[in-house]
């Protein structure tokens, strides 16, 4: 049971950093000041692409902890996630972390911090 409540914790971070993505769009746009308007199609595209992966990926874990945590399948899918998050992690690192703005510098640490949820959530369950 306890690794449950650590993979539905790491579901809720990242559903509600995803959310959180979704709602600043325009004001992040805006943000850069007089640009072209395909580069601003490009960045709202970008911002709700993460947004939307990372809603998506706590989603698959909640579902895959209600449905089957313990299988091939299941540690299949926690792994991926893992891998995932850690990538958007070092990117995040060398990208938006550097950026005065504390929001960009936060989601490092909550990418690891939710990766390591589903890997002490899976070794538990």
């Amino acid at each position: 049971m306890n690794g449950s409540i650590l993979m539905y914790a790491a579901s809720l971070v990242l559903f509600g950093w995803g959310i959180a993505h979704l709602f600043p769009t325009s004001k992040v746009v805006q943000g850069f000041g007089e640009i072209s308007i395909e580069n601003k199609r490009i960045i709202t595209m970008e911002w709700i692409i993460e947004g939307v992966a990372l809603i998506f990926v706590g989603t698959l874990v909640a579902v895959t902890t209600i449905l089957d945590p313990t299988s091939i399948l299941g540690r299949t899918i926690y792994s991926s996630c893992i891998v995932m998050l850690n990538a958007l992690s070092v990117i995040s690192m060398f990208t938006g972390s550097r950026n005065s703005h504390i929001a960009f510098r936060m989601c490092p640490v909550i990418f690891t911090g939710s990766s390591i949820l589903i890997a002490v959530g899976s070794i538990l369950s």
